[in-house]
């Protein structure tokens, strides 16, 4: 097979390599816990306490949750007394980011909800 004029050998996993960042952010926000948090963030500062009672969930899930999203750098939480209060790191970009994905399953019809890998039965095994 010939190479393409100006095309290293390289270049898939270069180009691989560099969406790393990208594939960890949407990895990210592919839990639904998770752009739960996100969305209920995106009103303003929460407490654990507050996002349990929104979302209906155990303290340790919410919590678990917290960590990544604020590991991915998507959140950031501030002390106040004995408890933290947490918000959106870039608001407007996540908002935008995420108005985009619904763009995009509103003119697909939400066809990837019947992805068996990822979709709303190959994730029936993941949810706690």
């Amino acid at each position: 097979m010939k190479a393409q004029e100006g095309v290293t050998p390289d270049a898939p996993q270069i180009e691989t390599a560099a969406l790393s960042p990208a594939a960890s952010l949407f990895h990210s926000l592919s839990d639904p816990t998770r752009l739960a948090i996100l969305r209920h963030l995106s009103l303003g500062e929460h407490r654990v306490v507050e996002l349990t009672a929104h979302l209906g969930l155990a303290q340790s899930t919410v919590s678990k949750h917290l960590a990544c999203l604020r590991d991915c750098g998507l959140i950031d939480s501030r002390p106040v007394g004995r408890a933290s209060m947490f918000s959106l790191t870039t608001r407007d970009e996540l908002l935008d980011l995420l108005g985009a994905a619904e763009r995009l399953l509103a003119l697909t019809g939400d066809a990837v909800d019947l992805c068996p890998t990822y979709g709303a039965t190959g994730r029936a095994g993941d949810e706690e």
